[in-house]
């Protein structure tokens, strides 16, 4: 049987991500957690070099039109379990 061990937990506001490995795959799952503590979305990586990053818009310009504000992906977790593992894997973005 396949055992959940995290190894590494990190929440970050409704996102909960935890990073693990067993039976030769590495994994991540990302919850999303409501305030009562209640799961409403799990998603499960395995094998995948993950990277969560918060996206937000910049300060407001001048102007109130859309167009003139500009949006940023500031990085703020990365797995890195596949480094202690010394594999090569394909990386993906979770944009929170």
């Amino acid at each position: 049987a396949f055992k959940f061990e995290p190894q590494e937990v990190a929440a970050f506001g409704s996102t909960v991500v935890a990073e693990g490995c067993g039976l030769g795959a590495l994994w991540v799952h990302a919850w999303t957690v409501e305030p009562e503590g209640v799961i409403t979305q799990v998603r499960e990586y395995f094998n995948t070099s993950l990277t969560v990053a918060r996206v937000g818009a910049d300060s407001p310009a001048s102007s109130s039109d859309d167009h003139d504000r500009s949006t940023h992906c500031l990085p703020v977790w990365q797995s890195r379990l596949h480094r202690r593992a010394r594999k090569s894997l394909p990386g993906l973005v979770l944009a929170i």
